[in-house]
């Protein structure tokens, strides 16, 4: 996957070698390496053991903005990926998926952004959970990584730090 940037150990890097390939729409030509799957594809792409939890799926799930997170709640200990469509930037409907993701469902693996993923959009995309961006093709990923080191201090909650500032801070507050 092209223009991909990941974070480890707080650390925000571009992937020179990302093995994923995102399969859009069912028709589409099927690329060689491991694939990430819209819901549906994934779903009749599975196994009955990998479906019942018994083995580890060689897919990744792409999840649309009107998919509910619930729906795969039984599936996370079997996948590897979950990724999170924003077909246009103006959709916020995947800050809430990874944040539900992250806090309620208790996903710990990989939560990749995908689709009309920008710069500015990435900071916050970073505190709703997702550790790993497919940044647009038309645009840097090397010009991408300024928007992670955009916030120095988050007063509010998140699924990377669930305290607010008041409760971070020493003294009367906590």
């Amino acid at each position: 996957m092209n223009n991909l940037i990941r974070l480890s150990a707080g650390q925000a890097r571009v992937v020179a070698d990302d093995p994923w390939q995102w399969l859009r729409e069912p028709d589409q030509a099927r690329p060689v390496g491991p694939l990430i799957l819209p819901l549906p594809a994934w779903l009749a792409r599975q196994d009955e053991a990998t479906l019942a939890g018994r083995r580890f799926s060689l897919d990744g799930l792409c999840l649309a903005p009107d998919d509910e997170v619930e729906r795969i709640a039984a599936y996370l200990p079997v996948l590897p990926l979950i990724a999170i469509e924003f077909p246009s930037f103006r959709d916020g409907r995947g800050y809430s998926q990874a944040y539900l993701l992250r806090t309620r469902l208790g996903w710990t693996g990989e939560l990749r952004a995908l689709g009309d993923v920008l710069r500015d959009q990435l900071s916050h995309m970073r505190q709703c959970g997702f550790d790993t961006f497919a940044v647009r093709e038309d645009k840097s990923a090397e010009d991408a990584l300024k928007g992670l080191a955009g916030m120095s201090v988050l007063y509010g909650r998140s699924a990377i730090e669930p305290r607010p500032l008041f409760r971070r801070r020493g003294g009367a507050g906590t």
